[in-house]
């Protein structure tokens, strides 16, 4: 408790009063970046002494001492939560006055991706902008949406295991596809190659966030009114953006892709402004990242190994611990991921031996209500198994554990074919299903894979739904 208090809670004061929001984010969309970098040597110092400290505190073994029990596991919760706050804020201080143009101007293509067209790192790219910061101050330009992208780009070596996992879909070539991968430096380097080749510009780096991100921080900074009158509030904007702008729009494409640069220029505009809470805004953008809905990606390698350590980058861990990444990608070319609802449990055997069997279940819902639909929305771009309309034609992928086996697959318990790949050293098992209007399908992959040390992960894609998520995978040493 001593050195807790000496070597980090009087620190870590002095420092956060100069790195609090109300001192750090300023009116027009200006962060002060001197204060943010005169506080890193004592984040960085603090930030350190608080790991070692937790280090000590999880190592306290159990007692069957109720009382003293109950208060070894209170300082190890708050010394796990003071420790994480003050590493994020290190490496916040660390690279952001860079990214953020303390060393000249930096550039970042933003992208917005529309959750009801499933792609890797969440959803279509719908529309996008280039983000341009200079000592602190940060704006938009250049909002459009994706009618002004081709699908006929010169392509990029993302190696050869990218380039055998998802070549047959040419998502270097192709901005709809451009993100079927869930690893987010992926899709962040396709959109610079294709700004690029737009515009010439080679931006610094790269942004991605969604309609449910947006109502996060419509809930801190208010509602936008659009040219029309038109109220765009956090409780609206996920289904006026992903379903309702649809049907009002039915017969002019054009006009509803207007529409949604409206509403992002609407939000731009509000946040350019002045910030009544920018602590809640910095949560808001927080909780975000912690979902997978706001990932960024550096062109600077130094900057990128640290994103990549962090939720922010979005990344598939290049390690051999315990993973299960589902991913779904729309084969149909229409809007059914908003009605689609997800199921995902991971289970495996002990850790006895060098490997084990582990099995990944995923149970997929298509919850459209019956009425009239455009083929645009419920409708199928390609339907090679002829599926019927309504249906969800889904690529479902299991991003597996590095040196896992698929044993088999099965689609409501029949066997059922599947594509490979590999990701990063992790093996992908992919398969194709429809995934009827208001029924449920259950994919079922059983494995053998190593008794690996680590933690289990099971990163969430962010589409539009929570999906309920169940983890029974021991953790072997």
């Amino acid at each position: 408790v001593t050195g807790l208090t000496s070597d980090v809670l009087v620190p870590a004061v002095d420092a956060g009063s100069a790195v609090s929001p109300d001192q750090l984010i300023l009116d027009g969309a200006r962060i002060n970046l001197a204060a943010l970098r005169d506080a890193a040597p004592v984040l960085e110092t603090t930030a350190a002494a608080a790991a070692e400290l937790d280090a000590r505190a999880q190592n306290i073994d159990g007692t069957y001492l109720g009382l003293i029990d109950d208060a070894r596991t209170q300082l190890q919760d708050q010394t796990g939560e003071l420790s994480g706050l003050l590493h994020n804020t290190s490496l916040a201080a660390e690279i952001a006055p860079a990214m953020l143009g303390a060393d000249g101007p930096r550039s970042y293509f933003i992208g917005s991706q529309t959750n009801a067209e499933a792609r890797g790192t969440g959803g279509l790219l719908g529309g996008f902008g280039i983000v341009r910061a200079a000592d602190g101050a940060v704006r938009v330009d250049d909002l459009a949406s994706n009618r002004e992208l081709r699908t006929n780009y010169q392509p990029l070596d993302l190696g050869p295991d990218f380039a055998r996992t998802y070549g047959h879909s040419r998502p270097t070539v192709d901005f709809r596809n451009s993100n079927v991968s869930s690893h987010f430096p992926y899709a962040a380097q396709i959109w610079q190659s294709i700004w690029q080749q737009e515009s010439g510009e080679r931006v610094d780096g790269a942004v991605a966030t969604d309609p449910v991100a947006l109502s996060y921080v419509l809930e801190v900074v208010g509602p936008v009114t659009l040219p029309g009158g038109e109220k765009i509030t956090a409780d609206n904007v996920v289904e006026l953006t992903e379903s309702t702008a649809y049907s009002r729009f039915a017969d002019n494409n054009a006009a509803r892709k207007q529409y949604l640069q409206d509403v992002a220029a609407a939000v731009v505009q509000r946040m350019t402004g002045s910030i009544s809470r920018p602590h809640a805004l910095l949560k808001a953008l927080g909780r975000a990242a912690s979902e997978g809905r706001l990932a960024v990606w550096s062109a600077n390698p130094d900057e990128q190994a640290v994103l990549a350590g962090t939720p922010l980058g979005h990344t598939v861990p290049e390690d051999s611990a315990p993973y299960a990444g589902v991913v779904v990608n729309n084969l149909g070319g229409n809007k059914l991921d908003y009605y689609l609802r997800r199921e995902i449990e991971y289970t495996a055997g002990s850790c006895d031996g060098d490997t084990r069997s582990s099995t990944v279940t995923v149970r997929l819902s298509n919850d459209l209500p019956a009425g009239e639909y455009t083929n645009y929305v419920a409708g199928m771009f390609d339907n090679p198994v002829g599926a019927p309309f309504g249906a969800n034609l889904t690529d479902l992928s299991l991003v597996a554990t590095q040196g896992a086996r698929l044993d088999k697959v099965t689609v409501n318990g029949t066997p059922a074919m599947n594509f490979t790949g590999k990701e990063l050293g992790h093996p992908v098992y992919s398969v194709q299903l429809p995934v009827p209007m208001g029924s449920s399908v259950e994919i079922k992959y059983d494995l053998i894979e190593p008794t690996n040390p680590g933690k289990a992960q099971v990163p969430v894609q962010p589409l539009v739904d929570q999906p309920d998520v169940e983890l029974d995978v021991p953790e072997c040493s």
